[in-house]
């Protein structure tokens, strides 16, 4: 099924791009959330009309994410965990977790923009991605140290 993307979303396109999905996940997910519309000849006519809005915000997003992701780059987080035996976590340091790090330090940043494929469950330095927007990509660096240290 063609759907026309209302927004950005990763794994498919950018806001405006016609794209061909599965029929369950256009009719159960995109189109109820208001992701996307059904490709039909009148939304297509309306979206040309609306293509230049979504043109200009995807440019301004894009631009705000190139200012946070030159604020990100070079930024070290150090976050204390209680450590056992073999230097192993007691917890584990979560996306969420280095979100919360990054808001302290006045860098708002979303735990779903932060691609840890798995929590942190070890002591040392790690290279963190942060997908700003579609085409944008900063690194922070997260070093995990002893609470006591």
């Amino acid at each position: 099924m063609k759907v026309i993307l209302k927004e950005n979303i990763a794994a498919l396109g950018s806001a405006g791009t016609v794209v061909e999905v599965t029929r369950g996940y256009a009719r159960n997910f995109l189109i109820p959330q208001g992701k996307a519309l059904e490709a039909t000849p009148g939304n297509l006519a309306l979206m040309e009309q609306t293509k230049v809005k979504w043109v200009q915000a995807a440019d301004r997003e894009r631009d705000v994410a190139l200012a946070l992701a030159s604020r990100l780059e070079g930024v070290t987080l150090t976050i204390p965990q209680r450590v056992g035996e073999a230097e192993r976590l007691y917890g584990s340091v979560t996306a969420a977790m280095i979100a919360a790090a990054l808001a302290v330090q006045g860098l708002e940043v979303d735990r779903k923009q932060l691609e840890l494929a798995e929590p942190i469950k070890q002591l040392g330095t790690y290279d963190i991605p942060v997908r700003l927007a579609p085409e944008v990509k900063a690194q922070i660096t997260v070093e995990v140290v002893p609470e006591n240290a």
